[in-house]
């Protein structure tokens, strides 16, 4: 190569230069030629990232199994008559909240119309013998007179008529309101859960007119639980969720002593607040319980924890805007926190919540689809 053809070869690298510099920074997140995303403190919040310091931490041993949503049977009622009465009115419906004392239906019996004459005869006749006093009546029949009273209100308490009822009745003298008609009242507070009856039904004792519940504290039935799991007692702390994105805490309430004959398991009952009224009776959730406390290990949340190819990968943060993309070990995941082994740090900080924003920006850039900003 002779000295002319070296110096225009040395003329057209030095302009070409410029170029593959401003090609090099192009491209990437912030312009940063070595892949770091840049975000301000407003982009930042914009997007949900949401950052926190790596620490060790004691993982819980848990077990997974499907449970089942049932009403809590401890607060729960049943509102049934007694005796055989005819559906007057009903006067509230499904899924109605209702309180302690509520009207719920009006029932019409003539066993209680007798009942009701008796008590309106016998109070009175009762009556009349306190007001004599037992010096001017024998001893014999002022005693009668009172068990006689005390009979006939024993009977209308017991087909159904409450102790304010029966009082307003015996304040009264007259036979017409002994017309057999009487209202059953809710038992607690609650929801209605079953109301299976039309007005004008001849109901026979014992049938059922309405469930009632309160479903702010709701059971799940965890099943099935080998004989073999290390030992499971009250007060474990457990959760269970619904659609296996959003759970709810719980505690262990009852281990069922009774093995089944078939798949030799266990059962267990779980407590769960439901003021939010997340689960409903009959649903599907899965259980989670805590059975035991592991050693002390590095751990991070497991959503901050995301796949890049096949490489676990989190996003470690520098300088307060810089995030780098690093790539780490990860352990056994229990519960929401997965161990980490290599890869970072005890007080490194890294994102926690906006992975999915971070993870775009970083695959757009490498596509060559512009600035992370």
């Amino acid at each position: 190569m002779n000295s002319r053809t070296l110096i225009a070869f040395f003329v057209n690298l030095v302009i070409a230069a410029p170029v593959f510099a401003e090609d090099a920074g192009h491209g990437k997140p912030g312009g940063d030629a070595s892949g770091i995303i840049k975000l301000t403190a407003e982009e930042q919040r914009a997007a949900g990232v949401v950052v926190d310091r790596v620490s060790r931490r004691a993982l819980g041993e848990t077990i997974r199994v499907p449970g089942n949503v049932e009403i809590n049977m401890y607060r729960s009622a049943r509102v049934t008559p007694r005796i055989t009465a005819q559906v007057v009115a009903r006067h509230v419906i499904l899924g109605e909240s209702v309180s302690a004392g509520q009207r719920m239906v009006t029932l019409s019996s003539v066993a209680m119309a007798e009942a009701q004459a008796e008590l309106i005869i016998a109070n009175r006749e009762w009556e009349r013998s306190r007001s004599l006093g037992p010096e001017s009546v024998s001893e014999r029949r002022y005693t009668e007179a009172r068990v006689a009273r005390q009979l006939a209100l024993a009977r209308v308490l017991a087909y159904g008529m409450t102790e304010a009822q029966a009082d307003a009745l015996m304040s009264t003298s007259e036979a017409e309101r002994a017309s057999g008609v009487f209202d059953l009242l809710s038992p607690q507070a609650g929801t209605v859960l079953q109301d299976n009856f039309i007005v004008g039904e001849l109901i026979e004792p014992g049938r059922v007119l309405f469930d009632i519940s309160d479903e702010s504290v709701m059971w799940v039935e965890a099943r099935p639980i080998a004989v073999g799991v290390p030992d499971i007692h009250t007060g474990m702390p457990a959760r269970v969720t619904p659609d296996g994105v959003n759970w709810i805490d719980g505690t262990v309430v009852q281990r069922y002593h009774r093995v089944d004959e078939t798949t030799r398991t266990h059962g267990v009952r779980i407590e769960v607040d439901n003021a939010d009224d997340q689960l409903h009776e009959r649903q599907f959730v899965e259980v989670e319980i805590v059975t035991g406390k592991g050693d002390t290990v590095l751990a991070v949340p497991s959503a901050a924890v995301t796949m890049i190819g096949d490489t676990p990968t989190v996003f470690k943060v520098e300088h307060g805007h810089e995030f780098h993309a690093e790539s780490v070990a990860s352990g056994p995941t229990v519960g929401d926190w997965t161990a980490v082994s290599a890869g970072l740090r005890e007080g490194d900080v890294i994102v926690v919540a906006g992975i999915f924003h971070l993870k775009s920006l970083m695959l757009k850039s490498s596509l060559g689809g512009g600035h992370a900003h």
